[in-house]
């Protein structure tokens, strides 16, 4: 038997697929949104930084649903240490534009050559995400920086979201990137969640599945606070590993000692 079916769930709660509509509004996710409404119309670029598991991508993504498609194109890529050629790609991808080309110049042509019908013919603004940022080559900075510029340094034609890790700031900085990064016009850093927010964060997880009552007990909800460091991500380990071994000891509601049942399963 499932957990979902011992609690009478109607869905696992703590995925990290949650649908954007189920989303909690922490202040991080807020934090997010205000920026994003920010440079969706003023274009430039944004820089979201926070720890691994903090919910960079969860709140770019509910920030991104609360658009309506006919009025803000976005474009998500996940970015890797390959070359621009592969980045080039994905963007192209992300346009709906097939190809294969393994030319740099050309590439860049037919991206650019995108976002000006996207942006001129189609009348909407373009976001470009680019998450997991940190991750990319010094010399891809300088690349960015590069495809931001249209003729004569005219009007921004989109706008650009790089997250990552904090080692993002650091990269930032390096000479190779300071023409991308003095089109940084704002960022936002999402940080772990408070005790009483981690508390909020159980009871509206559980909220959408059906159950209304405190599940979790507040020693419960502790050692998930405390074993998670505030980080959504192994929040939801820890919480998806207690239900599971609260279920095992056909118990009713979850108690710290399932939290760390739960806690040596994880690394």
């Amino acid at each position: 038997m499932k957990y979902t079916e011992y609690f009478g769930m109607k869905k696992d709660p703590f995925v990290n697929s949650l649908a954007a509509k189920d989303l909690l509004q922490l202040p991080g996710t807020l934090s997010v949104k205000e920026r994003l409404d920010y440079i969706a119309k003023s274009g430039g670029v944004m820089v979201v930084t926070g720890d691994v598991g903090s919910g960079k991508s969860t709140a770019l993504r509910w920030s991104l649903s609360q658009y309506h498609q006919s009025e803000i194109m976005s474009v998500y890529v996940t970015a890797n240490s390959g070359s621009s050629t592969e980045l080039y790609k994905q963007l192209c991808w992300g346009l709906n534009i097939l190809t294969q080309s393994g030319s740099r110049s050309l590439l860049q042509k037919t991206f650019k050559d995108g976002v000006q019908d996207i942006v001129s013919k189609q009348k909407i603004k373009l976001v470009i995400i680019i998450d997991e940022a940190s991750l990319l080559r010094p010399d891809i900075f300088a690349e960015l920086h590069t495809i931001t510029q249209f003729k004569y340094d005219s009007d921004n034609l989109f706008s650009l979201v790089l997250a990552g890790q904090n080692s993002l700031l650091d990269k930032l900085k390096y000479r190779s990137s300071a023409p991308l990064a003095s089109r940084v016009i704002t960022r936002s850093h999402i940080g772990s969640i408070s005790h009483e927010q981690m508390k909020e964060y159980l009871k509206h997880h559980l909220k959408i599945v059906g159950i209304k009552k405190g599940l979790f007990d507040e020693n419960a909800v502790t050692a998930i606070y405390q074993g998670s460091g505030g980080l959504l991500r192994k929040a939801n380990s820890l919480a998806r590993g207690a239900l599971l071994a609260c279920m095992i000891s056909n118990d009713e509601q979850v108690n710290e000692e399932h939290v760390r049942r739960a806690s040596t399963e994880l690394i």
